[in-house]
């Protein structure tokens, strides 16, 4: 058998560490070449909430020789049916491609590779790449999870195997409903990523700001009534339901959510979000396929999304330039308030 991690940066490097560490062979590739070369000749180093630095195996893209019976996929969107048609002469006949991608990358995927091929599962832990070859895992360790489902086609032996794989990191959730799992993942990202860029913050700035939290609620709030629009039913996040716990219709209700917030999210208040760290490096965001999605689902189901409009809009600013990245941007949804 043979395994990929397909643009193992952060999220990746750690998983590939945890996955050699605990006896599987897998092959980290990433097109950052200072990267690789790290990785080839220190190891992965993993600080933050753990510490240890694993030898793997490192590779730059053109350098990978199929056939590959799975291959995670943990790249950006942004050029996902370019990286998609890279990838689908490497894999095996029976292979498995595999996103823990961002927002809802399943059926697109599966237009390029067939829906035997893919398979979906949701991250819910955090790291971040401090320098080439060392990325910090800023989750709790006994927070780690997956929650993975399968695209139709996928067989029981296909399953079994990727999920054997993941389990080799921590705990895998099998989600019947992987939408919803991923419309549940969709929450978080738009919610704590999306506002955690607009401040240049972590997902605590987010959870625990008195000026941010309401926002962080109003943004929950739309993404539920959006994908209820849209027929979705909201999987739970590691066990908790998601809907129940911050969903309010009344001044009450959203008083208990709001005290709930900085609890629920203690464990995860350090994650840098992705597209912070895009930003920082100069690099395009994947805004479009976080926030952006929830619009386009609002739009389509004619539910109004301006906390996520805005989010998409102040994110956009801040790429091009125009706006720093600083907590002063909250102030630009003081007319969004209330």
């Amino acid at each position: 058998m043979k395994y990929a991690i397909y643009g193992a940066g952060s999220l990746g490097t750690v998983m590939g560490a945890y996955m050699t560490k605990n006896g599987v062979d897998i092959e980290l590739v990433n097109r950052n070449r200072a990267h690789v070369a790290a990785l080839k000749s220190t190891g992965a180093h993993i600080t933050g909430t753990v510490e240890m630095t694993v030898p793997v195996k490192a590779l730059l893209p053109n350098e990978m020789q199929g056939p590959y019976d799975v291959i995670f996929l943990m790249t950006k969107q942004l050029h996902n049916d370019e990286v998609a048609a890279f990838l689908k002469p490497l894999l095996a006949q029976d292979g498995v491609l595999v996103t823990l991608q961002n927002g809802i990358p399943e059926p697109g995927l599966a237009g390029i590779v067939g829906e035997n091929r893919v398979m979906g599962c949701v991250v819910e832990w955090g790291a971040t790449l401090a320098e080439p070859g060392h990325a910090i895992l800023t989750s709790d360790p006994g927070s780690l999870s997956f929650h993975m489902g399968r695209m139709p086609g996928i067989t029981d032996a296909q399953f079994d195997r990727v999920k054997g794989l993941l389990e080799k990191m921590c705990p895998v959730h099998t989600e019947e409903n992987l939408l919803g799992a991923r419309w549940s993942k969709l929450l978080i990202n738009a919610t704590f990523s999306g506002l955690g860029t607009v401040v240049g913050g972590v997902f605590g700035d987010v959870s625990e700001g008195r000026d941010v939290k309401d926002l962080a609620l109003a943004c929950m709030k739309e993404c539920i009534d959006v994908g209820h629009a849209a027929g979705e039913t909201f999987a739970p996040v590691q066990g908790k339901d998601i809907t129940k716990l911050f969903y309010y219709k009344t001044p009450l209700k959203k008083a208990l959510a709001r005290l709930i917030l900085p609890i629920a999210m203690k464990k995860h208040r350090d994650i840098e979000p992705s597209m912070l760290q895009d930003l920082k490096k100069g690099k395009p965001c994947e805004v479009d396929a976080i926030n952006g999605v929830v619009c386009q689902w609002g739009r389509k189901c004619g539910v109004p999304t301006p906390i996520n409009d805005r989010i998409v809009e102040i994110i956009k600013k801040e790429q091009s330039g125009e706006l720093k990245l600083e907590h002063k941007n909250i102030e630009y949804f003081k007319d969004l308030k209330g």
